[in-house]
């Protein structure tokens, strides 16, 4: 397998429980892509680390560590803070995070959303002694990460961003001896992006991702790389580890690019939230079919007992649009119908034991059950008039464009998934 050669002469030593992102190409921290099987098939195409999804200081801090023997794995869960507003039904207790620490312990680094010190260092004593890392998300643009002070926002508050990572190095990062690590995104200008790199490096962190992105700009803009080699340089001169992210399409570009630009390695988003196997290099065999990787997912998410709406968003990136799989997937509503309609008899007694372990069990709505509902609403007499019907879901276009005024007592069509990207 072809390796990043490592250009760093001086190094912040590693702690024992840690990792050196060096050399390495890795997956990139994103909402929903970024959960338990995401990481594990990235993992096992040849990823090298793995980025969790991004966790707010406040919604771990308070959880629970509880052992799934069943599923292998370790939970942190919580109940809603509202709770006693819920009656009579008890309140559900919601998973905030897992791990498979077998596979993953010293591979996987926790992303943590904080504005405080405080806050920073008692949720990340939570998650220490499972994981291999702690990074700060300092690059999220979206207004739920920001409004708080977090994610891009800390780009702001320079000093501020340095206290946290200093608070981590010194409470977190070697009492549990791991790594702590920070993603940012470019400034403005050369100069503020050199001032805050240098900063940056001097609190006693173990690497540095950086977005080549401006905070405003979005992943369709292409990313900016003429600033990387110097915030290459600037890491080096501290014995930090540099990755860099934004339009990173596989393991091979990674590597490419990293030669190029003078940094430590590369981390791959959106390309691996499409196929996964982009962590395959071309002498491996590069990217696999789409069957073949979501053979492996659902594999991977059956045996986690993954949530089934974070299964089938998934599988909705991994199918290609046009294929009539995708539409199909849409009406499923667990993983007992996701196997009939993907043809996957060879996990259906599986799919059907999660789901009961899940409590999902409604069975899928065929289209010839669907025509024979209908057929008997009309005749008691609930037929429509096409001008009253309600749209169509699969019908995305603007309301004007389908001429539907809003104020008429029309319901909108529900809103397309929301693509998964990585923000931070």
């Amino acid at each position: 397998m072809a390796a990043i050669e490592s250009l760093t002469p001086k190094r912040v030593p590693i702690p024992r429980n840690g990792v050196d992102y060096r050399g390495k190409v890795v997956l990139a921290p994103m909402v929903r892509s970024g959960e338990l099987p995401s990481r594990l098939l990235s993992l096992k195409y040849g990823a090298d680390l793995v980025w969790g999804p991004e966790t707010v200081d406040k919604a771990m801090i308070g959880a629970m560590r509880k052992v799934n023997a069943l599923a292998s794995t370790i939970e942190f869960t919580r109940f809603p803070s509202n709770a006693s507003r819920v009656p009579p039904e008890a309140p559900k207790e919601s998973v905030i995070y897992r791990i498979q620490p077998e596979i993953e312990k010293t591979k996987l680094i926790y992303q943590l959303g904080t504005a405080s010190p405080t806050l920073a260092v008692e949720a990340a004593k939570m998650v220490a002694g499972d994981v291999a890392g702690i990074d700060v998300n300092a690059g999220c643009p979206k207004p739920f990460s920001t409004s708080g002070g977090m994610g891009a926002a800390l780009l702001k508050t320079p000093e501020l961003l340095a206290s946290i990572l200093e608070a981590l190095v010194k409470e977190v990062g070697q009492v549990y001896e791991i790594g702590i690590s920070v993603k940012i995104r470019l400034l403005d200008t050369p100069e503020q992006t050199r001032a805050l790199v240098e900063r940056l490096c001097k609190t006693g962190i173990t690497g540095l991702t950086i977005h080549c992105r401006t905070t405003p700009m979005r992943p369709r803009e292409r990313a900016i790389r003429e600033q990387l080699r110097m915030i290459g340089e600037i890491c080096r001169e501290h014995g930090v580890a540099c990755l860099m992210n934004g339009d990173v399409r596989n393991r091979d570009e990674a590597i490419q690019l990293a030669a190029e630009y003078r940094v430590d390695g590369g981390m791959i988003a959106t390309s691996a939230e499409s196929n996964f196997s982009s962590f395959r290099s071309q002498e491996e065999g590069g990217l696999l079919p789409w069957r073949e990787v979501i053979n492996d997912y659902m594999d991977i998410a059956l045996n986690v007992h993954n949530r089934w709406g974070n299964t089938k968003f998934l599988l909705s990136q991994l199918i290609p649009g046009k294929e009539k799989f995708y539409t199909e997937l849409q009406r499923s509503k667990n993983y007992r119908s996701a196997c009939e309609i993907l043809g996957m008899d060879d996990f259906y007694d599986r799919a059907r034991d999660v789901d009961e372990r899940l409590g999902i069990t409604e069975p899928l709505i065929k289209p010839s059950q669907r025509a024979k509902k209908n057929k008997s609403a009309q005749a008691a007499g609930a037929n429509r008039s096409k001008s009253n019907a309600m749209p169509d879901r699969a019908d995305r276009r603007p309301l004007s464009q389908r001429g539907v005024e809003v104020g008429l007592g029309f319901m909108a069509p529900a809103a397309p998934a929301m693509e998964s990207v990585s923000l931070s």
